[in-house]
């Protein structure tokens, strides 16, 4: 019987210790699964992030050639404001006249495409101006007037009407004080510009890097 109890004692004992080392090799396996599994997860973000900071790149290449393209084509002026920037194009009007002229709408069609795919989510102020000539409100009617013409011509080109707006300003802001009619320096004071609100943070950034 005591030969018995100890072979059935060194057996549990064995049984343990076998269970012991198990144990141990399971959780070296589990280890070893987790380790590998944050390498896979640690690589995939890498490449992930190296993916992204190639697709910024080039963003940011075609943004500075669009902008460029914008100041020589169509002599754009952009400048830095608290909120965003202005845009300011030699898009002017006719004395007495809220249409907008046919050789404006080139460049129109270019801002629009620049603003879709740089600023989809900015909120973008079509402001339209008036020479002095003329009572204040006739002026103030005029100007609203031109820039919601243009702001029709935007939403044509594929902008999104919840993000545009029109204000007219009437005879404020003049930039050749006092010229109205033919006078020298009035189609000056005939005009619209943008501004562009609370853009992409990278965007504006880049633009604001790019102004002339």
């Amino acid at each position: 019987m005591a030969l018995d109890l100890r072979t059935i004692s060194m057996g549990l004992i064995s049984a343990g210790l076998l269970s012991g080392c198990a144990t141990k090799g399971f959780v070296r396996e589990q280890t070893g699964a987790v380790r590998t599994e944050l390498s896979a997860e640690i690589a995939t973000e890498r490449q992930e992030r190296i993916a992204g900071d190639e697709a910024l790149r080039t963003d940011i290449a075609a943004l500075r050639s669009d902008l460029q393209g914008l100041r020589e084509e169509f002599g754009a002026r952009i400048t830095a404001m608290e909120n965003g920037m202005r845009f300011a194009f030699p898009v002017n009007f006719a004395f007495d006249d809220a249409n907008v002229r046919a050789e404006d709408r080139a460049g129109l069609e270019r801002f629009a495409d620049v603003a879709g795919r740089y600023y989809p989510n900015a909120t973008i102020t079509v402001e339209g101006f008036a020479d002095p000539a003329g009572s204040s409100t006739y002026n103030q009617r005029l100007s609203q007037e031109r820039a919601e013409n243009v702001r029709n011509l935007l939403v044509e080109q594929g902008l999104d009407g919840m993000n545009l707006r029109a204000v007219g300003y009437g005879e404020n802001r003049q930039v050749v004080e006092g010229a109205w009619g033919d006078q020298s320096g009035a189609e000056k004071n005939r005009r619209v510009v943008f501004v562009i609100e609370a853009a992409d943070a990278a965007a504006a950034g880049i633009t604001q890097n790019n102004m002339n």
